[in-house]
């Protein structure tokens, strides 16, 4: 019985690693927490607006985005997600969760 337990345990199975493989591309396509979302367009100091001209959507889907009240839809979702993975290899520091700041407010940048 030990043998069979052993054999189930290797990491030769094709199978086995196949399905770590798919488990980890799927985590490429998590969104960050709301605030990290911010945080992020914040390091780089960009405005709401800029992120939404870049994603070709309005600047009240960015602000419900970075409040938590909506999640992007595709196609804007993979390029959303592309951009906060951009950002948080350019600002590790901001890619963690600042639980002691407040959600950033709405801001701009000049006019608009």
């Amino acid at each position: 019985m030990d043998q069979s337990i052993m054999g189930a345990c290797t990491m030769s199975d094709p199978d086995r690693l196949k399905r770590v493989d798919a488990l980890l591309e799927g985590l490429e396509g998590v969104l960050p927490p709301p605030r990290v979302r911010a945080q992020l367009r914040l390091a780089a100091n960009l405005t709401q607006q800029d992120v939404a001209d870049a994603i070709g959507v309005t600047r009240l889907s960015v602000v419900n985005w970075e409040l938590g009240k909506t999640n992007p839809r595709r196609p804007a979702r993979q390029a959303y997600i592309h951009l906060l993975d951009q950002l948080a290899k350019r600002f590790p520091q901001a890619a963690v969760l600042d639980l002691g700041s407040a959600t950033p407010a709405s801001e701009s940048r000049g006019s608009g």
